[in-house]
């Protein structure tokens, strides 16, 4: 199995991890939408609806998931929503022909609505809940998010790629070092807690009248203010209005530290370049040329320099401050 790959992963393999563990599929399997991993739907013989997914080679260890999974398994404890891994025979992770996997219920629901200000409320209740769980201790295994990851190393990916295009690569490598520069300055002494880490719209779902918290695959220390930056949209005095919900719900449940509202724009700025890394990294995948094939083109990237203007702009600009 090469590096990275899930080529040898075929139906009649992945139906055969299942059954190592105990679990008949009654129905077929329905591919969900993951690239970094493969997640695949079914119906079991036992009536239940199962997830199960097959963890990109390579990519965690096996001490990292676990972690990942303790941590669902405590959130679960303290009665936080979260859809945590199904444990069979003391275990939740499994191993089949090489790949790592695990099994999870599948839990229906409405997408969250990140402009609707009664749910964004719910939401910071939520998340403040996660938080006063996630303070007890750190993450022994899982990274931290830092610059040197999400910012150097993603350039290096993107370098070794050659996807840029020769005519733009002046112009973009030129902002792009000028955004890191002014990130780095600006992301330092950063006290970090355990995260969901990917905490957008589509990582929570409306499962019954509660929210419900999903796919802890890029859980890792970080500040606070990452699992709550996500939720803003729109022009600053919406962003204003929409943090102000977030944050006084929040702190029903978790003392919030106002100093990190400067990190907003450098984690923004860090998750711009660390996509673009993650998809340079991951284009040898054929699900990814298959799927961002605007990745490739020319007017991906001159887009991507104007946004990288734009975001240096918005680290110049003073930080976003609560409503008095």
């Amino acid at each position: 199995m090469s590096k990275f790959s899930f080529v040898d992963l075929t139906p009649d393999s992945i139906l055969d991890a299942v059954e190592s563990i105990g679990v008949y599929a009654e129905s077929g399997l329905l591919a969900l939408n993951s690239y970094e991993n493969r997640v695949y739907q079914f119906k079991a013989e036992d009536g239940h609806r199962y997830v199960v997914k097959f963890y990109r080679p390579e990519r965690w260890s096996k001490a990292q998931i676990l972690e990942e999974h303790a941590f669902a398994f405590e959130l679960a404890e303290a009665e936080v929503p979260v859809v945590a891994p199904v444990i069979i025979e003391g275990q939740s992770l499994f191993e089949h022909d090489g790949y790592l996997f695990t099994l999870f219920p599948s839990v229906g629901g409405r997408i969250f609505e990140v402009d609707n200000l009664d749910q964004l409320d719910v939401l910071g209740r939520l998340i403040g809940r996660m938080h006063q769980v996630a303070k007890a201790k750190p993450f022994e295994h899982r990274p931290v998010i830092s610059c040197e990851e999400y910012l150097k190393t993603a350039k290096v990916q993107l370098q070794a790629s050659n996807l840029v295009p020769m005519a733009l690569e002046n112009a973009f490598y030129t902002i792009l070092d000028l955004v890191i520069k002014e990130t780095t300055q600006q992301y330092k002494n950063v006290e970090t807690i355990r995260l969901h880490g990917d905490c957008h719209a589509g990582n929570i779902l409306w499962s019954g009248d509660a929210l419900m918290f999903v796919d802890l695959d890029d859980s890792r220390q970080g500040p606070a203010i990452q699992d709550l930056w996500m939720m803003l949209s729109g022009d600053r005095n919406n962003q204003l209005l929409q943090l102000d919900t977030l944050v006084a719900a929040y702190e029903e449940f978790c003392d919030f530290d106002h100093s990190q509202l400067k990190l907003i724009e450098p984690l923004r700025a860090m998750r711009m370049v660390h996509y673009m890394g993650w998809l340079a990294k991951r284009w040898d995948d054929p699900a990814f040329p298959r799927n961002f094939s605007w990745f490739a083109e020319d007017k991906y990237w001159e887009q991507q320099i104007l946004a990288l203007k734009e975001q240096l702009a918005a680290l110049q600009e003073a930080p976003l401050k609560l409503l008095p």
